[in-house]
């Protein structure tokens, strides 16, 4: 990819925001002005991994010379208390309703200032750089904000649109493995809930996907995005189609909440969809040739498919807690068939259990 593209974000039928496609950062200051940023003072919020390899060399593109505020990294620091330093740092700097904020980051990041944009003076604008795979691949994509709350994911937030999204993948160059295979994770999860041509893709291109072939990851990014889109804007506020973007993260949140965080959100994701997958088998919904397939392919792109040291009812009782419970029930997101996910209220802890118990390792299979 030698050129920009773009992709317009709408609702209701009116475009919202657009994700701009880039081969690397040089664009970014082009972005901000033809986006109608260029005046606008901005506050860069980024984290302690990300900002000594890149918050500078960022800052240096906005038309405008922007602060820098660096939260501490990890999912443990995504709660209130840094939300209230957020707020601290941008009112001890007089930012005012006219100000924007850059998440300039992975998922924590960008879902952290996001929720601080929706809230700061009951709301400014802000825009996603997004620097993991799984940030650029699904989660900077959509509006949804927020944090944890002891240790809950993102039970606290708000549905807020960023003005702008601006992905690269010249930011995988510097990702760690570990981190690249948890955001794809989440692009695995798309192609299974909504496109088989596109899963099947992915497949086909294991190879260039793990080498990070720029202009394969490109077409993979827009994908994606296109079905995150697609998704989102006939459901922006999550009360319908938009739920089957949780596939796997049902049980995938529970055992993330678990396991204390040790395990990445894609490393978590992934043995939710292998676990989702396994109920969609037992219900005869796929076959079993078919998850296998589905839990095997994880393994090739760095993802686990078992986990050790896991106490089931406890993983159960956490499932009771995610944010998509309604009414008492679970909304929990299984297969028809690869490219065809739905929403179903009727799982039962013994299914639950028993998916726990495929995912779980033990010394007696060694």
């Amino acid at each position: 990819m030698n050129e920009e593209t773009t992709l317009t974000v709408c609702r209701d039928g009116v475009p919202c925001y657009d994700i701009v496609y880039a081969p690397d950062l040089t664009g970014l200051r082009k972005a901000l002005v033809s986006h109608g940023l260029g005046e606008r003072r901005f506050a860069i919020i980024t984290d302690t991994n990300v900002a000594p390899r890149y918050a500078q060399q960022v800052a240096a593109l906005f038309p405008t010379k922007p602060l820098i505020y660096a939260i501490p990294a990890g999912e443990e620091n995504k709660n209130l208390s840094q939300i209230q330093e957020i707020y601290r740092f941008l009112i001890e700097n007089h930012f005012d309703r006219t100000a924007v904020l850059a998440a300039l980051g992975g998922g924590v990041v960008g879902d952290m200032t996001g929720f601080a944009a929706a809230t700061y003076l009951r709301g400014i604008d802000f825009i996603q750089i997004p620097t993991t795979l799984l940030a650029q691949a699904d989660s900077s994509i959509g509006g949804k904000t927020g944090v944890d709350f002891e240790g809950y994911k993102n039970m606290v937030g708000a549905f807020c649109m960023p003005r702008l999204v601006y992905e690269t993948p010249a930011f995988f160059q510097t990702l760690d493995g570990r981190q690249f295979a948890s955001g794809f994770a989440e692009v695995m999860k798309h192609g299974l809930i909504k496109d088989e041509d596109y899963y099947v893709w992915l497949i086909d291109h294991m190879y260039e996907i793990r080498d990070r072939d720029t202009d394969t990851l490109t077409k993979m990014l827009r994908r994606s995005n296109e079905i995150k889109k697609d998704v989102v804007e006939k459901d922006p506020t999550e009360k319908g189609e938009r739920m089957l973007l949780n596939f796997g993260h049902t049980i995938g949140h529970a055992v993330e909440k678990y396991k204390n965080f040790t395990l990445t959100h894609g490393e978590c994701v992934a043995l939710g969809c292998v676990a989702a997958s396994f109920i969609s088998w037992k219900r005869e919904l796929i076959s079993k040739e078919e998850y296998y397939e589905i839990r095997d392919m994880f393994v090739p792109f760095g993802l686990p498919i078992s986990v050790t040291d896991i106490d089931r009812e406890a993983v159960l009782a956490l499932t009771r807690s995610d944010k998509k419970v309604r009414d008492g029930k679970r909304n929990f997101v299984l297969l028809r068939r690869v490219g065809d996910a739905f929403v179903d209220r009727t799982v039962t802890d013994e299914e639950i259990l028993s998916a726990i118990d495929e995912i779980t390792w033990t010394e007696e299979e060694a």
